[in-house]
């Protein structure tokens, strides 16, 4: 039931994307980022699968721990605390690109500021694969944040593999300090490789 939704969803949101906007005033909506990752945090929560935890800072070491359900959701509060670009209030400040690549059989919605130094969010992509028959399916999501305070520079570099993973990157940068790179990927049903 759940999974129906989500395609339901995501497949409304690509349709009303993808909708001509000719001698039309209404702005078309943007893809729902911030509730589709909601209802798939929401999905981790009733489920019972094994998750892992894996920190890699500098890309030098990594630590795996097992994590339980519950904290799920504040480990993935950078992606669930992002403005949510869906709001009408942010239509005006992103544009939407969208790219079709037939040969790898996807589909990537482009959102970038207009005036990236006013934004939080630098770029946010869905990658979608087009489906006839069961409707169209949010491969991942992608999320680029930079904040910027009076010593020091914070870009993370987000992604979403729908149903498998999300991993956050962060990268701090202080005045007169050396860049320290943190990753921390959390992993619940990842296929095998």
């Amino acid at each position: 039931m759940k999974k129906a939704l989500l395609v339901l969803l995501a497949s409304a949101a690509i349709i009303t994307s993808c909708k001509s906007g000719k001698g039309s005033e209404k702005k078309e909506q943007f893809f729902p980022v911030l509730s589709f990752l909601k209802s798939q945090v929401a999905d981790i929560d009733t489920s019972l699968y094994m998750i892992r935890r894996i920190d890699i800072i500098d890309s030098a070491h990594a630590d795996t721990s097992f994590v339980k359900r519950e904290e799920v959701r504040g480990l993935a509060a950078d992606f669930l605390n992002m403005p949510d670009l869906y709001e009408s209030k942010y239509q005006d400040d992103y544009t939407e690109t969208k790219l079709e690549d037939e040969s790898l059989r996807r589909v990537i919605f482009s959102y970038k500021p207009n005036k990236p130094e006013k934004q939080d969010i630098q770029l946010q992509e869905v990658v979608v694969t087009p489906q006839t028959a069961t409707g169209d399916k949010v491969r991942s999501i992608i999320v680029n944040r930079a904040m910027v305070n009076k010593d020091s520079t914070i870009e993370r570099r987000m992604l979403w593999q729908v149903g498998e993973s999300f991993q956050i990157t962060s990268i701090l940068q202080k005045a007169g300090q050396p860049e320290v790179t943190k990753t921390v990927k959390v992993v619940w049903n990842e296929p095998e490789q």
